[in-house]
């Protein structure tokens, strides 16, 4: 049995990073498995999402009513995933997006006065928007919320046009908008345009233009300006929550080698997307496990006239550098964006490559994917009895037969959209 209260899963960004979330998720089937939980019954109530973590969280969302068949379809796609898949990878889709972007940097005075030629992004991720249709259906979700198999939802972004920090949720019963300095909350039937508008990856990926309270607004990645990635979660009634990061919590603090050279552009991109990406979090966590702290100092009589209440947090994040890991995938990477990353800085392999933070983002390639997976998955096993104490599901036997490890059962990306 489920502890009382409700959980929320919370996955960050990361672009394709997001590949360790599902690795993670495999292993929580595995494990609840052992412990002979109900293979169909959904064990996040609340699921929050930013960036491509909104992507992973909406495809598990969509199909709460069959967890362990969304986490295999999951995988299957992260496993097989292309660049083509997200974004215009080859000459000509580079040369109309990236190249033109890059050339403004010399030539820009000269095309000021033609706005309509101004690209909007180094890349044109068009492609992403006609693969998400088919991997899950977003109409589901009320349906799925009124049979109670998740409570409530969420998708984070950020307004360039309002410089605030929106969460965009759905929920199953009533809940009163949330309203902090910077960062407000709107209730909205989730589609894919907010998905789009999450993982807009700033100056990679073009904004996305939305409504909020009847304004339209442009959105980019909601990791931007996110103070507290955890607090939607919150906000929606969560008592606990596992949070799945995409890198830097956990990694090894071992020191880097040291360069004497001025940085490249690739460089500095990688060190501001590491910023905005995976610094907030920690800063979020340390803040809540202070919360904990300072309320267990209380009395029952004082803690019950307060308005904060503890929160029961699980992290799992990457045991290694994952920019050391896309260093030996650079090579995966189509030949016009390897040319274009270049260009930037982004080179060399192994120890010896520069700029390997800025590509882990867009290295959508199986070789990648199929890595981060296989950590994700091994790094939540070694949390194992944190999770089943977590969770509270015990600690029985697994079943004969029931491996989700080596072969879990092929599901087909058509079996999301249902």
């Amino acid at each position: 049995m489920n502890p009382p209260g409700k959980t929320a899963l919370v996955l960050t960004g990361g672009g394709a990073r997001a590949a360790y979330q599902v690795g993670v998720l495999q292993a929580l089937m595995t494990i609840r498995q052992d412990c002979n939980q109900p293979r169909r019954s959904n064990p996040f109530q609340i699921i929050c999402g930013t960036s491509a973590g909104a992507i992973n969280g909406l495809s598990l969302a969509c199909r709460s009513d069959h967890i362990e068949v969304a986490v295999r379809a999951m995988v299957e796609v992260w496993r097989e995933f292309r660049c083509e898949q997200v974004y215009e990878a080859d000459s000509l889709g580079v040369i109309r997006s990236g190249a033109k972007w890059l050339t403004l940097f010399s030539l820009g005075w000269a095309m000021a006065r033609w706005r309509k030629a101004r690209p909007r992004s180094l890349l044109n991720n068009d492609p992403l928007r006609e693969l998400l249709p088919g991997l899950f259906r977003l109409d589901r979700l009320p349906r799925l919320m009124k049979e109670g198999h998740l409570d409530a939802v969420a998708v984070s972004a950020s307004s360039y046009t309002s410089g605030e920090h929106v969460t965009f949720y759905d929920s199953a019963r009533p809940i009163e908008p949330w309203s902090r300095s910077q960062r407000i909350s709107v209730r909205d039937q989730l589609t894919i345009d907010h998905l789009m508008a999450s993982s807009a990856i700033p100056f990679v990926f073009p904004a996305v233009q939305l409504s909020v309270d009847g304004r339209a607004q442009y959105f980019g990645d909601g990791a931007m300006r996110q103070a507290a990635p955890i607090s939607p979660a919150i906000h929606l009634g969560a008592d606990r929550i596992l949070v799945v990061g995409a890198g830097r919590l956990q990694e090894p603090q071992t020191p880097r080698q040291a360069s004497a050279e001025y940085p490249s552009l690739a460089q500095i991109a990688g060190h501001a997307m590491s910023s905005i990406f995976l610094d907030a979090l920690a800063v979020d966590i340390e803040r809540m496990q202070r919360v904990n702290k300072t309320l267990a100092l209380l009395s029952p009589e004082v803690r019950a006239q307060s308005s904060l209440r503890p929160v029961d947090v699980l992290v799992i994040a990457p045991s290694q550098r994952i920019d050391d890991i896309a260093s030996r995938h650079l090579w995966a990477l189509p030949p016009a964006v390897r040319t274009m990353l270049g260009a930037l800085g982004v080179h060399g392999r192994g120890k010896k490559a520069s700029g390997t933070a800025l590509a882990s983002y867009l290295l959508f390639e199986s070789s990648f994917t199929r890595e981060l997976i296989h950590l994700g998955f091994t790094d939540a096993l070694a949390k194992r009895e944190e999770v089943i104490q977590f969770f509270g599901w015990g600690q029985n036997q697994p079943q004969p037969g029931a491996d989700f490890t080596e072969s879990p059962p092929r599901a087909t990306v058509e079996s999301l959209a249902i």
